[in-house]
């Protein structure tokens, strides 16, 4: 197999995470969300909820992580799963309605992934947290955003079935 860089996207609780760490156990490169990350170096220095506080700063922080994220990821030897990449955070920001610079779009465009694959919402796993505040509703208008985002810079998305996290390994597997 040829080295790539895959994503996986969709909303808050669709399973990425559990799917990126079963992918880790079979032993393939994997860079995790970075969201949570900048979430709890935020709350350090006292800000309870970067993302609903300051979202533009939030976004940027991310924007600046994922690009890291992709840099890196180019320079691995072997194929790299990344969950959540650059145009998620274009399509969050459209979700919550905020306006931001050009850069967002001209990092979406320069830095593009191999493979996407689109966890769709499902609500029988659907948790929430301290860091993960939306709604079953509300992943569920950030799941069409992020389509859309990844449609309008020209991704085919493959949509992973809901069925076991072995069975979503094994799709992704079957489609690289």
């Amino acid at each position: 197999m040829n080295k790539q860089i895959i994503l996986l996207i969709g909303g808050p609780s669709s399973g990425k995470t559990t799917l990126i760490n079963h992918l880790e156990e079979e032993g393939y490169i994997c860079y995790p969300e970075i969201s949570r990350e900048v979430t709890l170096k935020a709350r350090e220095k006292g800000i309870d909820h970067l993302f609903l506080e300051d979202p533009l700063l939030f976004s940027e922080l991310l924007l600046e992580g994922r690009i890291n994220q992709f840099e890196q990821a180019n320079k691995e030897a072997q194929t790299v799963f990344i969950d959540r990449g650059i145009p998620d955070v274009v399509a969050y920001m459209d979700f919550i309605g905020d306006t931001y610079s050009e850069k967002f779009n001209e990092a979406c465009i320069k830095y593009k992934y191999d493979k996407v694959f689109l966890l769709p919402p499902w609500e029988e796993i659907y948790t929430s947290d301290t860091v993960r505040y939306e709604s079953y509703e509300e992943a569920m208008q950030i799941h069409d955003f992020l389509v859309n985002t990844y449609s309008r810079y020209g991704y085919d998305l493959i949509e992973v079935p809901k069925v076991s996290v072995e069975n979503r390994y094994q799709f992704i597997i079957d489609h690289l």
